[in-house]
């Protein structure tokens, strides 16, 4: 075990990458089994995949505001419905091909993301919490409202795309794209920059740094990223109305898969909305109408015994048994003993 530890730390700088490049040589083939004789991979399990996919987009874009800066968003689906409206509308009413579409969707996100951030991320605690609550339901009213527009309660029926293999391949690669740019962000000097609001605001502005600024810029990227992904769900989905787009739900799996994996870490969402999806799908298959129950359960269990998430709860300094276990490991790995770290505890304490 301190073998596997020394060479493991020996190559730590290239290891996320070498895990997202074996996680996607292991995806990467797997329409390729999909046929109608197959038990194995079928095109519901395509489908289940391209979900998960998505699921995880949109977990890590919510870490961006709310593990890195500790800003909660509760309405952060607002840019969901967004890019799906965005899409739809310029695909159904005006006639655009899909690409297009789906960078008008993406650019009305941040757009309002901007003008929306602007005002609700001057305020902190559980009152940016509600104003962005606030936000997503008077939005979808709105978009309830703008008949024709947007098609009202009865919504709009985009062009038909069934090609479920490409749709795969595209949310796979994003899924790759966003975990990569979330990655450089936290180890750049930006990514230090948010962490620092989350910690300590007051004494980030303190030091000159523009805390409403960085706020915004990640807030826009969040949003740019999930109205991408309302988009593209858009499309495969081909119809759209407001009680579909804008679920309530929805927010609630993205906070769910980060605080389950580790709110504010890298791979955290990644591993949480894997297991959400899953687990969801199994309720859903046999518990329907009891589905939000078990959601609510499994919050009040990851608050009471996994406070840090399950990747944070093996963090050395987390405080957790199963923190002081792994960090046993690694001393040891070290070379060093629980009595000289204790002692160098003792030396460096101070008097």
């Amino acid at each position: 075990m301190v073998k596997f530890v020394q060479v493991w730390r020996k190559y730590r700088l290239g290891k996320w990458a070498l895990l997202l490049l074996i996680l996607f040589l292991f995806l990467l083939p797997v329409p390729q089994f999909v046929a109608p004789e197959s038990k194995l991979v079928t095109n519901s399990l395509l489908f289940s995949f391209t979900q998960m996919f998505m699921l995880i987009i949109l977990a890590s874009d919510w870490n961006l505001i709310g593990g890195f800066t500790g800003y909660y968003d509760f309405g952060h689906a607002v840019f969901f419905g967004l890019g799906a409206y965005g899409t739809g509308v310029m695909m159904a009413q005006m006639g655009w091909a899909f690409v297009p579409a789906l960078l008008v969707g993406a650019v009305v996100a941040a757009i309002f993301a901007i003008l929306l951030g602007s005002a609700t991320l001057r305020l902190r605690g559980a009152y940016f919490s509600i104003a962005m609550l606030g936000a997503f339901v008077a939005v979808r009213e709105i978009v309830r409202v703008m008949r024709p527009i947007t098609g009202g309660g009865s919504g709009l029926t985009l062009p038909p795309y069934l090609n479920r293999p490409l749709f795969y391949y595209v949310f796979l690669l994003f899924m790759i794209f966003v975990v990569g740019v979330i990655w450089w962000i936290r180890r750049s000097e930006f990514g230090y920059t948010l962490i620092a609001i989350r910690e300590d605001e007051v004494g980030a502005e303190m030091r000159g740094i523009n805390t409403t600024l960085h706020k915004i810029v990640v807030f826009t990227l969040a949003a740019t990223f999930t109205g991408l992904v309302g988009g593209l769900w858009a499309y495969q989905n081909t119809f759209i109305d407001p009680d579909v787009v804008f679920f309530d739900s929805r927010t609630l799996d993205m906070v769910l898969s980060t605080l389950l994996g580790g709110l504010g870490t890298v791979t955290g969402p990644v591993l949480g909305a894997t297991l959400i999806y899953w687990l969801r799908d199994i309720v859903w298959a046999n518990f329907l109408q009891y589905h939000l129950i078990v959601q609510g359960v499994i919050l009040i269990l990851i608050v009471l015994f996994l406070p840090e998430g399950v990747l944070g709860s093996f963090d050395p300094n987390s405080g957790t048994r199963l923190g002081q276990w792994v960090g046993k490991i690694l001393r040891e790995a070290d070379g060093e003993t629980e009595e000289t770290a204790n002692a160098a505890e003792s030396v460096e304490a101070p008097v």
